[in-house]
């Protein structure tokens, strides 16, 4: 077991994982002939001349997302209805039947030229599942799919994510599509080589629900057979029944711990995102005009999800009109006024730090405070345990602390307590699992100079690449 732990202890993430997980936080757009029939599932037999978002404005979505600090931005270029958002060659299911530009517009130039000019990164969304287009459940729908992922992928410059859902229904002739995931995958590979293929995909894992439920303990590294597309599907959505973004699947809330991977065949880096809705729908509908998320909420799920070794993939439905809604808007401002404000002054700028033992200078225990996510502390080779004493310029008074491992060494610490000096006595603050690539940890208020990070397990030996300090503005 000591040699497997070893082994999982060298498990790392990809340069297009590991540039994935470092945007952290960004946007779901779920946009298109639904956001006019006032549905979440289109039947593909709508009438393209019903798309006509008349104040269609790419750079307000795209500020936006910057205000709540968002780094990305992901387009449903095509939803289950089969609609496409660009003048697709392969279909005269698209923007180009309909009134908006006057039949000439290409709403996925537009937004992707907003991105570049605001520096948000672009991925796209393309549903595999196709309601309107009549080879859906032949093999020649699968050369048509991947026709429109060559355009995607090779006429909008770099793409950092192509995300795919599960969702397989029947086709006009009765058959269920057979998806070629591994010629998507080639299609992807050869044009968009830095892109991470998402969910149904080898790169990002669905965390199991849309409600922006986050497990307790989220591993980075699991058993190669989380990636079966199969599986993935079977637990994917079947019928448009507005429940789905509520359900909660908390059957799996152990995936990456000792006892998880023992025995298994192949380990593999497989890193989470959470997913969920601004609104209780994925596109838009007047009626939820009232129903955004609570700020509450949408922190929960930040500091649950960026905080917890995932990402935080939020979706914002335009109106019919082509914006962000001005209640979105107003929530979206908010959200990123607190992370700015919670996470704008770090305490440890000047602060010191001792380790119960160094490998060696390159990794002194002094990386932790230089804010370089490549450099780092770690002990020698075999130490399962160790312990760090931090000591502030001053007593200051705080409620969260930022922990970060080197996940280009691996994801190693499986335990961990934080305790802060008080009048000469070690208090418990708080206790953890794993960190990844990030742990935002939480709790009530206090006032100390002194923090001790205890590691009780990992594999191998630890590393910690940052250890940070703030005070909340919003409680």
């Amino acid at each position: 077991m000591n040699e497997f732990i070893r082994n999982a202890a060298q498990v790392v993430p990809s340069a297009r994982q590991l540039a994935w997980q470092e945007l952290e936080f960004y946007a779901f757009i779920h946009f298109g002939i639904n956001t006019f029939t006032n549905q979440e599932w289109g039947g593909g037999d709508e009438d393209p001349g019903l798309f006509n978002p008349t104040a269609f404005d790419a750079v307000q979505w795209v500020e936006a997302c910057k205000s709540a600090g968002m780094n990305g931005l992901i387009l449903t270029c095509k939803h289950h209805d089969g609609f496409c958002l660009w003048p697709s060659a392969y279909t005269e299911h698209s923007v180009k039947n309909s009134p908006w530009r006057n039949g000439n517009g290409d709403m996925v130039k537009e937004v992707v030229d907003a991105c570049r000019k605001g520096g948000l990164q672009f991925g796209v969304y393309l549903s595999p599942w196709d309601r309107h287009d009549g080879r859906y459940g032949t093999s020649e729908y699968n050369d048509y799919f991947k026709a429109q992922l060559r355009e995607l992928l090779t006429d909008y410059g770099d793409i950092f994510c192509v995300w795919f859902d599960g969702a397989c229904g029947e086709g006009p002739n009765g058959l269920k599509q057979i998806y070629d995931w591994d010629g998507y995958y080639e299609v992807i590979r050869e044009l968009q080589p830095g892109a991470v293929i998402s969910v149904c995909g080898p790169d990002v894992r669905w965390c199991g629900n849309e409600a922006g439920h986050c497990r307790e303990s989220e591993w980075s590294v699991v058993p190669a057979e989380l990636q079966d597309c199969e599986k993935i599907q079977e637990q994917s959505q079947h019928a448009d029944d507005g429940e789905f973004a509520k359900r909660v699947n908390t059957r799996d809330q152990n995936l990456g711990s000792r006892e998880a991977v023992r025995g298994a065949n192949k380990l593999i880096w497989y890193p989470a995102e959470v997913n969920t809705s601004i609104r209780p729908g994925w596109f838009y509908h007047t009626s939820e005009d009232d129903k955004v998320k609570s700020l509450e909420e949408l922190l929960d799920v930040y500091y649950k999800s960026v905080g917890g070794n995932s990402t935080f993939l939020l979706n914002l439905p335009p109106d019919t009109r082509g914006l962000i809604h001005e209640n979105d808007v107003k929530r979206l401002s908010e959200l990123g006024q607190v992370l700015r404000s919670t996470f704008g002054c770090n305490l440890t700028s000047d602060a010191h730090a001792t380790a119960t033992e160094t490998l060696n200078e390159t990794h002194n225990v002094s990386r932790i405070f230089d804010g370089n996510q490549h450099t780092f502390w770690c002990p020698k080779e075999g130490t399962e345990h160790a312990a760090i004493d931090i000591e502030l310029n001053s007593e200051h008074t705080f409620d969260t602390i930022v922990l970060q491992e080197h996940i280009q060494s691996g994801q190693r610490i499986e335990k961990l307590r934080i305790e802060y000096q008080q009048e000469g006595s070690w208090v418990l603050l708080c206790e953890y699992t794993i960190i990844g690539y990030k742990r935002i940890c939480r709790f009530p208020e206090v006032m100390a100079r002194s923090i001790r990070l205890t590691i009780e397990q990992s594999r191998w030996c630890p590393t910690l690449s940052a250890f940070e300090v703030y005070r909340s503005t919003h409680n």
